[in-house]
């Protein structure tokens, strides 16, 4: 044997039992499958044999339990995105990103806390994160998981675990403040707790259980954690809202930026079946409460969606149809801060795609009196006479209101915050028109994609969300506000959806030409390009 190896063998001989045992785990580095089967005690925990290792495992190890088959698929398919980074401790490689969705009962909190335990054990120097939707959640269910794992591991005396209230954390012995993990509520106001995680020589991790239900802006905060080092984001839930950036990650926009995966939870061996085929049979395999709960998808309209995504859709697909009775109803939706827009839009009849909204930001209520003088005079010199114009009178609106009456300009005032007239379904008249707006959009043919409106359009009737009244159950929309601080002030605010629920304030008589004389109204493009209209 060469002196060297001889030399090399004796030092290993005297390493101590913790040097050799992070040895061992180095070898896991892209292996996370392998080191839950090698960490945790398999063959002598009564408590976590519940599951018969699947069959396609049973060659890789020697044990009669394990993960349930979805979560060994994903933790080797988490090993092939490690091993395609090939973070070599110094270059910052492209995030790691994984968003499950999924049916009830199939183990995810269990899944979260391996997560953090690999991570922490492989890749020493880490710092992570950890959330869920309500402080109950995150405390007694994600957070005690992990806990539960700590206990089993055997790791378990490098590491400090504490499950105090605002006191969640995971640290190292040696080095709680640079090797830790530590779980933080999403409320939006703790949003600080969020940023500021970094590194550059280890990784960056986060991981958000019941992820439909943290809101955008800690989504948004957290993307400063992924920049250096090898960084990685999980999210998981049961996917109960078509809106939020859950949704997004696994449907939506950045959906190709994210290894996206739905779990049946029919096919997972710990859930209880009798009671899911109950669920199938009374609800149906293709209701919305069977697709969120049991199918993990998304569902047809979001349990707190207003508008469904499906049926905005088929209107900006759906081919305009000609009424010689279409009434013009234009509405004005009147902008009161600096990010909102002030929007004047037309519909004639069902079509809400020949005249384009214009849009105009930063104007005030001469300006804005101003415009919808011209576009009542567009149609007037199409001829075609408005059969209402109705005015969001709410805020600085009034000033216009009374600009237009006194010039001679019969509009109405509606008042968003006012009462309904159907007062046994809806809390304001803002709920009103949006009902009646929902109740339309069967018949409507709304801006197309491709329109710049049309994209905005769709997003702001989309992603708005409703509940009902305590007392006496009626329906209440959020207020623009809130679904600014939800989505964020660049597609927050739905003013031209609102412009367009204006148009649905009350019914409104079949369209009349300049002369007063009823007959077919000219319909045409409009040259109007409002995005030159844009201050």
């Amino acid at each position: 044997m060469h002196a060297g190896t001889r030399n090399f063998e004796k030092a290993r001989e005297k390493r101590t039992p913790d040097e050799q045992l992070a040895d061992t785990l180095s070898e896991f580095y892209a292996d996370p499958l392998g080191y839950v089967m090698f960490c945790f005690p398999w063959d002598t925990e009564q408590s976590i044999q519940q599951v018969p290792l699947p069959k396609k495992y049973k060659g890789r190890f020697d044990s009669q339990w394990g993960p349930d088959e979805w979560a060994c698929a994903f933790l080797d398919e988490w090993a092939e995105e490690i091993k395609a980074r090939g973070f070599d401790g110094k270059n910052a490689v492209q995030p790691i990103q994984f968003a499950t969705a999924s049916g009830h009962g199939i183990g995810k909190s269990v899944l979260v806390a391996w997560i953090c335990h690999f991570i922490k054990d492989t890749r020493p120097f880490c710092k992570g994160t950890v959330t869920a939707n309500t402080a109950e959640q995150l405390r007694g269910k994600t957070w005690a998981e992990v806990g539960k794992w700590h206990n089993l591991s055997l790791t378990k005396e490098w590491f400090t675990y504490s499950s105090g209230r605002g006191a969640m954390a995971l640290r190292h012995k040696k080095y709680p403040q640079e090797w830790k993990i530590e779980a933080q509520t999403c409320r939006e106001e703790n949003s600080e707790a969020f940023a500021g995680q970094h590194a550059a020589n280890s990784t960056s991790f986060y991981v958000f259980d019941e992820a439909s239900g943290v809101p955008d802006k800690i989504y948004e905060v957290r993307e400063g954690g992924t920049t250096d080092g090898e960084p990685m984001v999980f999210d998981f839930g049961n996917p109960t809202r078509n809106s939020g950036r859950f949704y997004e990650h696994c449907r939506g926009r950045f959906k190709h930026r994210y290894n996206v995966r739905a779990i049946d939870s029919r096919s997972v061996a710990i859930t209880n079946k009798e009671r899911i085929q109950q669920w199938v049979d009374d609800y149906g395999i293709d209701s919305d409460f069977v697709k969120v709960r049991v199918l993990g998808q998304f569902p047809s309209a979001g349990s707190l969606q207003f508008m469904s995504s499906e049926q905005v859709k088929l209107a900006m697909d759906r081919e305009i149809a000609q009424d010689r009775h279409a009434p013009l109803v234009i509405g004005v939706d009147v902008a009161r801060f600096g990010d909102d827009e002030t929007v004047i839009l037309p519909r004639l009849g069902f079509d809400c795609r020949s005249f384009p909204a214009r849009r105009y930001k930063g104007i005030d209520t001469v300006q804005t009196t101003n415009r919808v003088i011209e576009c009542i005079n567009d149609f007037r010199s199409m001829g075609i006479e408005p059969s209402a114009v109705f005015v969001d009178g709410g805020g600085v609106g009034g000033g216009v209101i009374d600009q237009l009456n006194s010039l001679g300009h019969n509009v109405q005032e509606v008042q968003f915050g006012g009462g309904a007239t159907d007062t046994k379904t809806y809390r304001f008249k803002s709920d009103e028109m949006w009902g009646n707006l929902r109740k339309a959009v069967p018949k409507l043919a709304l801006p197309r994609m491709a329109d710049p409106n049309g994209t905005d359009l769709l997003t702001q009737l989309t992603q708005r969300e409703y509940g009902y009244t305590l007392a006496g159950n009626k329906i209440h929309l959020e207020s623009k506000k809130d679904m600014k601080d939800r989505l964020g002030s660049d597609n927050g605010s739905p003013d031209i959806a609102d412009a367009l629920a204006l148009t649905f304030a009350s019914e409104v008589a079949p369209v009349r030409l300049a002369h007063g004389e009823q007959m077919e109204p000219m319909v045409a493009k409009s040259e109007y390009d409002p995005l030159e209209a844009r201050d």
